[in-house]
């Protein structure tokens, strides 16, 4: 039998930081296992992305339903949420451009930078984006080990 110690803290320390549930209860290999295959999946798909596929926005012509997968890898994606706050309310970006929705136009005839990102880098974007909610979606699993001992 597995000591599991306190199963809600490790399920909140397993979102926070990938693997840190089960470092906390002391089951080493899987914190490893979880830290380095989530963050590396989730930072690769940042690479792919030119670091812009990680954001959050609710605007009308551009609902980024992605980012609520991408949010299970805890940390890593919260910056989305303070850079949204931060646009909404007008002040400049504080991790350079990173983790903020790109500006669209909402007009079909003026090329925003949303249409520029796809343009240019249209397989890293499509694959930085699937990349980043693939490693939010495993550490959902991870939490749920975390929490549950294993199956």
């Amino acid at each position: 039998m597995i000591d599991l110690r306190d199963p809600r803290l490790a399920a909140v320390l397993a979102w926070l930081i990938p693997g840190a549930g089960h470092l906390y209860q002391r089951r080493w290999p899987k914190a490893a296992l979880f830290f380095i295959c989530i963050l590396g999946t989730f930072l690769y798909g940042m690479v792919l992305g030119e670091c812009r596929v990680v954001y959050a926005s609710w605007r009308p012509n551009d609902r980024r339903l992605q980012f609520v997968c991408q949010l299970g890898v805890g940390l890593p994606s919260l910056p989305a949420v303070v850079e949204w706050v931060r646009q909404r309310n007008g002040k400049p970006p504080l991790f350079g451009g990173c983790y903020r929705a790109p500006q669209v136009s909402g007009s079909t005839n003026i090329p925003d930078e949303l249409d520029r990102l796809n343009r240019d880098n249209p397989l890293g974007w499509d694959l930085g984006t699937v990349y980043t909610m693939i490693a939010g979606l495993l550490n959902l699993l991870a939490i749920y080990d975390a929490y549950a001992g294993p199956a």
